[in-house]
């Protein structure tokens, strides 16, 4: 799986103008989910997402994770996050898990980090959105579970 966390101080997603879903401060989650994914990519990933020290503390270092700060996510599919750009000029997304895959497994993914606690809106899955955000900081992480299996440095 794939994920760019951005950390908002509002975000919102709207089809065909009306708002889905939205947060006040907390991240914005654009998630792919690669063909290869199983529970483990998306359980490390829930973890990583809820424990990640990316806000404030009082003295202005992140140092405080969003299950210490505001819980939002609003979390928003995102195949493109797979496109292999390295033939030709236009992008392929083979490596991006069909829908019939990837649909309950972004389901089951936003079930997890509800029961982490945290508050979680979400998009249309295969809708046509429109994502409003103000990356606060800007603060963007870019997560990818296949960095589970890399040794620590």
């Amino acid at each position: 799986m794939r994920i760019i966390a951005q950390r908002v101080s509002e975000a919102s997603v709207t089809v065909d103008g009306e708002i889905v879903g939205e947060i006040g401060k907390g991240l914005l989650l654009l998630v792919g989910i690669g063909r290869e994914d199983d529970d483990a990519d998306l359980q490390y990933l829930v973890e990583k997402i809820a424990n990640l020290r990316i806000f404030e503390d009082d003295h202005g270092k992140m140092n405080l994770s969003l299950l210490q700060t505001s819980k939002q996510v609003l979390a928003v599919s995102q195949f493109t996050l797979y496109a292999n750009t390295r033939k030709g000029r236009r992008p392929s997304f083979l490596d991006s898990a069909p829908p019939e895959i990837a649909e309950p497994m972004f389901e089951k993914f936003l079930q997890r980090l509800e029961s982490e606690g945290l508050l979680v809106r979400k998009g249309v899955f295969g809708a046509n959105m429109m994502v409003k955000i103000f990356n606060d900081g800007p603060v963007t992480i870019v997560l990818d579970s296949s960095e589970r299996h890399l040794p620590r440095k």
